[in-house]
Order: structure tokens, then C-alpha cells, then sequence
């Protein structure tokens, strides 16, 4: 897979849309700065990280979605990684900064009623992963701790 790179990081103190930040730390318990309200559902080590990519954004926003990076509570937005192949991502896979953190997709992250002001019509299970295969939004946990930057490269890569 080609060489993606980080278009935004986004945290937030409770709730969405998480906000843009230059840079971050990440730890096995998620970036610095970011929180989630409901720690039943999100956050944790096996979900430390939600990760979305700009190009599916981008097809929402065609459909008619006001959906912006951040809106999903998504942590890192990624550019360079079509819908094609974000759709081939699964769990197992490894994300490798070249700042050296190391994250691994643990799963599909289930959409909430949270985010349901990034749809035209309310309805998040736009990107529900058994609804829209590989539209969903991933989570993974942190395999190599350390700092990420905007517009930091990284490789994807399969387990």
C-alpha cells in the first residue's frame, strides 16, 4: 500500500467533534488531550485510537453529509489511502509512523448516535461496517507508544 500521512489529529476534553492539534502523544491508553464520555463503549488499549481516512470524507460529503475530520471522533484523519483501499484494512494490520509509533487495527469501530450530526439524515449507521463494508472507522491499540505530527507520513501494512 502507498505511503499515507496524517491530514489531522483531533482530541476532544468529552464528546464531538474532536478538535484539530498540531501534534500528540500516544500512549496504550489513547492520544494526550483526548477523553470519551462514555468509557463503556470507547476508549481503553484496544481502542486507543480512531482512525478515518479524508477520501471517505470526502465521498460522504458528495452524498451530502456535512461531515468534517473530527465530526466521528475520529483521532487521526489519513490522506493518501483510497476508498479501495481502506476497505481492504482490517484488524491485524499495522500502521508504521516514521516517527516510530506503531499502532494495530484491533477492530471496526460501531457508529453511535453521537455522531449523528455528520449525516444529512441523523442516521450514523452510514458507516456501520456490516451495513457499508469497509466505510467504518477503525480502532486500534498502540503497539509502539510515542509522539505523532500533522503531515507525518506512515505505511500500512498487512499482518
Amino acid at each position: 500500500m502507498p505511503t499515507a500521512s496524517i491530514l489531522q489529529i483531533s482530541v476532544s476534553s468529552g464528546g464531538v467533534p474532536k478538535k484539530p492539534v498540531a501534534s500528540a502523544a500516544v500512549s496504550e491508553q489513547g492520544l494526550e488531550g483526548d477523553w470519551q464520555n462514555d468509557r463503556k463503549h470507547h476508549g481503553g488499549p484496544d481502542r486507543a485510537v480512531c482512525i478515518f481516512p479524508q477520501s471517505l470524507i470526502d465521498r460522504l460529503r458528495a452524498e451530502g453529509h456535512p461531515i468534517r475530520p473530527g465530526d466521528i471522533g475520529e483521532n487521526l484523519t489519513l490522506g493518501g489511502i483510497s476508498p479501495d483501499q481502506w476497505a481492504a484494512i482490517a484488524p491485524g494490520w499495522r500502521l508504521l509512523f516514521f516517527g516510530g509509533v506503531e499502532l494495530e487495527i484491533a477492530s471496526y469501530c460501531a457508529p453511535c448516535s453521537t455522531i449523528r450530526n455528520a449525516f444529512k439524515d441523523s442516521d450514523s449507521r452510514r458507516i456501520k461496517q456490516e451495513l457499508h463494508p469497509g466505510e467504518s472507522r477503525l480502532y486500534a491499540r498502540v503497539v509502539r507508544a510515542g509522539r505523532l505530527e500533522t503531515g507525518e507520513s506512515l505505511s500500512v501494512s498487512p499482518p
